[in-house]
């Protein structure tokens, strides 16, 4: 019963729309950003090198962005650039001829970032500062409220909204468990997004589904294309509680992150996530591997959305825990969102959704200090995933109520990821929980639904 989970960074590439090709049927309109202001070309002067800046809503040409297919964003006939072609923080960014370099390429993903794909930075308002005229500049992302922008849509699909549904992503597993219908629970919840387990080592650095299942052509692969074929789509997670993990199985950072990308490509992944447990997780050598792997994953994939998911107490992150994030942060890992399985506290643990908020704040905390975030920013980096009805533990239940309380306090405070463990167990049954039934009263699926209403 306990989640195999690894929550393997989700991939989601950007969170959202990686733009390439050619420019073609561009939508035109503003971008806003910081206090609702928009982006604007100052002076309304379109010579090579002119500042691109943050003012007042006007309705000018200076303020009409083309954003298109090729990556682009354009006004009065030219692109937004980073000058030089830098990748450091604090480079000035500015309109420039139109020339294909990888300066003049963004991405725009379903936080609402503006990334950079070259420099795997953020477009960002200078010293968080809504005064009219500040200057626009690349600077590592945060997910502060000064690198948040509303574009025009593609012409590849309109903009994503938020983290949602992709935040809202409950587990799915084919390997026991009677796996439910996905397109009966999609249907019934509302929910569109699912996270598929678990990716582990079939003996070397080789990725398979529970180590032995291929990637593609199986049970895996019919559940996500039903997934798919209504209207949704999947993370994919790597690791879990039992089971052979690629960090261990992988020699080095460039063989573990060579086998998550072999895991992106088979399944056209937009999200990634990895869930270190047990000797993974307590191993500090491997953790810097995970953690390097990811790394690489980032640079290769701009704008994929990645989450890490281990083990809390009460309180937050421990010893391990909180090492993984200063690593993290050290190394310049760029997450959507660091996850905590809040639950296998021990026996008699009540009123779990207090203490889950009580872990998260912890999280919070650790993401915060590491990182240098606010409050805000930081809860945005951080996400909770639950186990729903009877745990592993004896005396320990979860329910439906604590999954309101998170629920609220996730919309609260934006979470990147409200999820759980696991569909396959939001059933109800008699004689205590199993692989296909939480132990507890309920009727199928109400686990799923609390989640399917959490909106980012």
């Amino acid at each position: 019963m306990r989640r195999l989970g690894a929550v393997v960074a989700a991939l989601v590439l950007g969170g959202g729309l990686l733009i390439t090709a050619g420019p073609a049927q561009a939508a035109t309109g503003t971008v806003t950003g910081l206090a609702g202001k928009c982006m604007d070309v100052a002076g309304a002067n379109s010579a090579d090198g002119t500042t691109v800046q943050l003012y007042d809503c006007n309705g000018t040409n200076a303020q009409q962005w083309a954003r298109s297919s090729d990556g682009t964003l354009r006004a009065l006939g030219k692109c937004l650039d980073v000058s030089g072609g830098s990748v450091s923080n604090g480079a000035r960014v500015q309109l420039w001829t139109c020339n294909g370099s990888g300066a003049q390429k963004w991405t725009y993903t379903s936080g609402r970032d503006l990334v950079n794909p070259q420099a795997n930075k953020c477009l960002d308002v200078t010293g968080n500062n809504s005064a009219n005229g500040t200057p626009l500049q690349l600077w590592s992302c945060t997910g502060a409220a000064n690198q948040k922008w509303n574009v025009p849509a593609a012409d590849d699909g309109p903009p994503p909204t938020g983290g949602a549904p992709m935040a809202a992503a409950p587990y799915l597993y084919q390997g026991w468990g009677d796996p439910p219908n996905p397109a009966t629970v999609m249907n019934a919840t509302g929910v569109k997004w699912f996270t598929m387990a678990f990716i582990l080592s079939n003996g070397y650095c080789n990725p398979m589904w529970d180590g032995q299942r291929p990637l593609t052509g199986g049970v895996d692969q019919q559940a996500i294309n039903a997934i798919r074929e209504n209207g949704g789509d999947v993370v994919v997670s790597v690791g879990g509680w039992s089971g052979n993990k690629l960090g261990e199985s992988c020699g080095s950072a460039g063989e573990l992150a060579a086998a998550y990308q072999k895991v992106i490509n088979a399944l056209s992944l937009k999200a990634f996530d990895v869930d270190i447990e047990a000797s993974e997780f307590s191993n500090a050598t491997v953790r810097q591997r995970v953690i390097d792997a990811l790394k690489i994953v980032e640079q290769n994939n701009p704008g994929i959305a990645t989450y890490l998911t281990f083990g809390t107490t009460t309180s937050g992150p421990d010893g391990n825990g909180q090492d993984l994030i200063r690593r993290g942060a050290a190394s310049g890992l760029n997450l959507d969102g660091w996850v905590i399985m809040p639950f296998d506290f021990g026996g008699g643990s009540t009123n779990m959704g207090t203490l889950t908020r009580q872990a998260a704040d912890g999280l919070k905390n650790q993401v915060k200090a590491a990182y240098g975030l606010t409050d805000d920013a930081a809860y945005r980096k951080i996400g909770i995933s639950s186990m729903n009805g009877l745990t592993d533990v004896a005396g320990e239940r979860v329910n439906l109520s604590d999954f309101e309380s998170m629920l609220a306090y996730a919309s609260q405070h934006h979470l990147a990821r409200f999820t759980f463990w696991s569909v396959n167990r939001d059933r109800p049954c008699t004689g205590g929980a199993a692989d296909s039934c939480s132990g507890v009263p309920q009727q199928a699926w109400d686990y799923t639904k609390v989640i399917g209403r959490y909106r980012g």
